[in-house]
């Protein structure tokens, strides 16, 4: 998902916010905004604002830890080695933005920033032991919770579902990345994601 700044109700601490970038709508194929893009932007908004946050992030707020916080957690835990400038760019953020996170992520001593010996300016980023075990238990805290909810479905809807979100991110990408390289689709990747 990605992330930006605005002034936003709800914005939190250092400058993260959910949503589509500068807040745009969806809009349907004459450009003009429709009752079903308004109903889905709710739906997106229940899910992530409520409903998904309370299974997915009870540890996270256990720890005092935000979204953002967790955010960068799970990004540097696939990036290790990361400068700061990398985060702020895959958020959309700024570098001050990203400096107040892993300021907190420090202090909790889950994050350790170094050096980067290639440029005297820039600041590479690593997980701590801590951080590492951390990021794992989300993870699978995150699985579980998702899997109760699938359960609840029928194999059916899963597919659907899984479906359906795919296209819209394969959309979005095209929105947010109009120019940029083609990516590599995920629905004729192994069956990875996909929950029966």
């Amino acid at each position: 998902m990605r992330y930006s700044i605005g002034a936003a109700a709800g914005r939190e601490p250092g400058g993260f916010r959910r949503g589509f970038p500068g807040g745009q709508t969806i809009p349907d194929a004459t450009g003009g905004a429709t009752s079903g893009t308004q109903h889905l932007l709710d739906l997106l908004t229940e899910l992530l604002g409520s409903t998904f946050r309370q299974i997915l992030w009870r540890r996270a707020v256990e720890l005092e830890l935000t979204y953002s916080q967790s955010q960068v957690l799970f990004y540097v835990e696939q990036s290790p080695g990361c400068r700061m400038g990398d985060v702020a760019k895959a958020f959309g953020v700024t570098l001050a933005a990203v400096t107040q996170v892993v300021d907190r992520l420090e202090q909790k001593k889950f994050v350790t920033r170094a050096d980067d010996p290639t440029d005297r300016r820039a600041h590479k980023l690593a997980l701590t032991r801590d951080g590492k075990e951390l990021v794992a238990e989300l993870r699978t805290l995150q699985r579980e919770g998702v899997e109760r909810v699938l359960a609840r479905m029928s194999a059916r809807d899963r597919t659907r579902l899984i479906q359906g979100l795919e296209a819209l991110v394969e959309a979005a990408r095209k929105v947010v990345e109009p120019e940029g390289p083609a990516r590599p689709s995920r629905r004729n990747s192994t069956a990875r994601g996909h929950i029966q």
